[in-house]
């Protein structure tokens, strides 16, 4: 999935000569947290809500170019949601100004990519349900074979994953499972020697 499905299009945006209270007008107006700060169309730094509580008090007397974080990291509309997600996390941000060809086009928020993980997860679909069981890599116990076992229990797959419990020395799958009734699914899982650690 990539930023240009989930960001934010066409943001509003503060000039480095705006107030802090007319950016914060701003922000409170439109539920935001941050504002991207351009001047003559060029993207020239970010101001977070952080930034702007930094000068309570002030902010009739301060202006954004004094309190906003000059030449931001950006991303553009093809960079993956995951090569974002890496990018706030490593910097501790979470807001990032999505740039195309030089031009400010939307901006991407920690929001954002928790809605796109959701939805990748199949966690957002009505009915949906999580089980977390143990596969073999090869075998009767192998991804296929479950996919095989939870259709046949009228079972449907809308997402998966893996993840490495920390006292297990094995992967542990994730399943998002929807059906009717989910009792026969696990019940046909166990019956054909699947270990299933968890429903959720």
């Amino acid at each position: 999935m990539l930023v240009a499905s989930r960001m934010a299009k066409n943001p509003v945006t503060a000039s480095p000569m705006d107030t802090l209270a007319e950016a914060q007008h701003r922000m409170n107006a439109g539920n935001f947290r941050h504002l991207p700060v351009t001047d003559n169309g060029k993207l020239v730094g970010m101001l977070s809500d952080a930034d702007v509580r930094q000068h309570q008090g002030h902010l009739k007397d301060t202006k954004v170019s004094g309190a906003m974080t000059e030449n931001p990291i950006t991303v553009t509309p093809e960079t993956t949601m995951e090569e974002a997600a890496e990018i706030m996390l490593e910097r501790k941000i979470s807001g990032l100004p999505v740039v195309d060809r030089g031009k400010l086009v939307g901006i991407i928020t920690t929001a954002d990519l928790l809605g796109a993980f959701l939805e990748i997860f199949g966690t957002t679909e009505e009915n949906a349900t999580r089980i977390d069981i143990m596969l073999d890599e090869s075998g009767p116990h192998d991804l296929p074979s479950a996919s095989q076992v939870i259709h046949s229990a009228g079972g449907e797959i809308l997402g998966l994953g893996t993840y490495r419990d920390r006292w297990e020395e094995e992967r542990v799958y994730y399943l998002v499972i929807r059906a009717d009734s989910l009792q026969p699914v696990i019940a046909a899982l166990e019956d054909k020697g699947f270990r299933v650690l968890g429903v959720h």
